[in-house]
C-alpha cells in the first residue's frame, strides 16, 4: 500500500534536513513502544519514513516514484535485517539512528566528549565597565595532565590495546524489545573510548589523562561591557580526555554609581544650581568618570536644560560615547525679609 511519508512525518514537501529530522525525534518520541502510551506500529511507520526522507537520494527517488520503489526488497520490511533493529552505528545517507535514539533515550551514540563549562562571577566598577579591566581569576578546574600530555601513560612507555573492547573504544550491548533486539554501542569504560590503555600509567594521573589544579588565569574584561552580560572564554572550562575542553563563563556584575544613570554607552548625571545662577550665568565643577572638568552655564539657563559632554560616557568598539547633564534650578524655599523684599522690587515675570 502507498505511503505519504511526508504526511506521516507532519511536513512539507520542501521540508529542510534540519525539519525532517526534528520532525522524525518529534513522533518517534511520542510513539516508542518503551514508553507508555506508545504505538509499535505507528513507529515503524514513521520510522520507515525517516529512512527514505533523511538520506537525500532516497527522497529523490521517492518524490519521483512515491512508495512503492522501497517496497519488496526496497525500504519494506526491516531495513536492518537479522530479525532485529540495530539502531547504534546504523549510518545511511547520513541518516544515524543511534545518535538520534541515544539523545532521546538514552541508548547507544553521542560519542562525542565535551569537558563540562565552569561559571564564575566578576563585580566591577561603573569606571571599570567603561574603560575595561583585567581581572585575575583562581580555578581549581580539571586539565590535561602535564606530565603526560594527557595521554595517560608514563612518559617513555607505549599504548596498548584495550583488552576490554579489542580496540574498537564501544561495547556493544542486545536489548530485548517488542520490536525485536536492539542493538547499541555505549563507550568503553576501561579506555574511555580510546581503544587503548597505557602500558604503565602516568604517575601524576593514573592513567587518566588529567589532573585536578589550581591555575591563575589573567581575563581583560572589555570596555563597554554591561551589567548581567556572560562572557565566555572558549576552551577554559574543565578538561575531559580525547574530548574538547569546556568553555568559561564570566557573568558580569556592575556596582551602581549614584553620580551616574547608564544608558547603553551614554551615562546621565544631573546638577543643581540657584535662581540667580540660572539667570546670570556660572561655571560649575562636573564630576565624569575622568575626573573633574568645568561646565559653562550660560546667562537664561533654564531647568531641565541639558549639555553634553562629549567622549565622557562608556568606552565600546566604536569609541566612548557621551554625558549629558542635565541642570535643576532649585527654587528657595526660605527667604529673609530682605531677600523678600528684592524679588518683589525686581517682580521678574514671563
Amino acid at each position: 500500500m502507498a505511503q505519504d511519508y511526508y504526511n506521516l512525518l507532519g511536513i512539507s514537501k520542501s521540508a529542510s534536513a534540519e525539519e525532517i529530522k526534528a520532525a522524525f525525534r518529534k513522533l518517534a518520541h511520542q510513539h516508542h513502544p518503551d514508553k507508555p502510551g506508545g504505538n509499535a506500529e505507528k513507529f515503524k511507520e514513521i520510522n520507515a519514513a525517516y529512512q527514505v526522507l533523511g538520506d537525500p537520494e532516497k527522497r529523490a527517488k521517492y518524490d519521483q516514484f512515491g512508495s512503492a520503489a522501497f517496497e519488496n526488497g526496497g525500504m519494506g520490511g526491516n531495513p536492518f535485517g537479522g530479525g532485529g533493529y540495530d539502531f547504534s552505528g546504523f549510518q545511511q545517507g547520513g541518516v544515524d539512528l543511534g545518535d538520534i535514539f541515544g539523545e532521546m533515550f538514552g541508548f547507544g551514540g553521542g560519542r562525542h566528549k565535551r569537558g563540562a563549562d565552569v561559571r564564575v562571577d566578576v563585580d566591577l566598577t561603573l569606571k571599570d565597565a567603561a574603560f575595561g579591566v583585567e581581572r585575575e581569576f583562581s580555578l581549581n578546574r580539571t586539565l590535561p595532565c602535564e606530565r603526560c600530555g594527557s595521554v595517560g601513560a608514563e612518559p617513555g612507555s607505549k599504548m596498548k590495546e584495550c583488552a576490554e573492547c579489542s580496540g574498537k573504544g564501544t561495547k556493544t550491548h542486545t536489548q530485548r524489545t517488542i520490536l525485536g533486539n536492539i542493538q547499541t554501542k555505549t563507550m568503553c569504560g576501561a579506555c574511555q573510548g580510546e581503544g587503548e590503555i597505557p602500558e604503565k600509567k602516568c604517575t601524576t594521573c593514573a592513567g587518566a589523562g588529567l589532573e585536578k589544579a589550581r591555575k591563575t588565569l589573567t581575563v581583560e574584561i572589555p570596555a563597554g561591557v554591561d551589567d548581567g552580560a556572560t562572557l565566555r572564554l572558549r576552551g577554559e572550562g574543565e578538561a575531559v580526555k580525547g574530548g574538547e575542553r569546556g568553555d568559561l563563563h564570566i557573568r558580569v556584575h556592575v556596582e551602581p554609581d549614584r553620580r551616574f544613570e547608564r544608558d547603553g554607552d551614554t551615562l546621565f548625571s544631573s546638577e543643581k544650581i540657584g535662581f540667580t545662577q540660572a539667570a546670570l550665568g556660572t561655571k560649575l565643577d562636573v564630576d565624569t568618570l575622568d575626573g573633574t572638568v568645568e561646565l559653562t552655564i550660560p546667562p537664561g539657563t533654564q531647568a531641565g536644560t541639558q549639555f553634553r559632554l562629549r567622549g565622557k560616557g562608556i568606552g565600546g568598539r566604536r569609541g566612548r560615547g557621551d554625558q549629558i547633564v542635565t541642570v535643576e534650578v532649585v527654587t528657595p524655599t526660605k527667604l529673609s525679609k530682605e531677600q523678600r523684599k528684592m524679588l518683589e522690587d525686581l517682580n521678574l515675570r514671563e
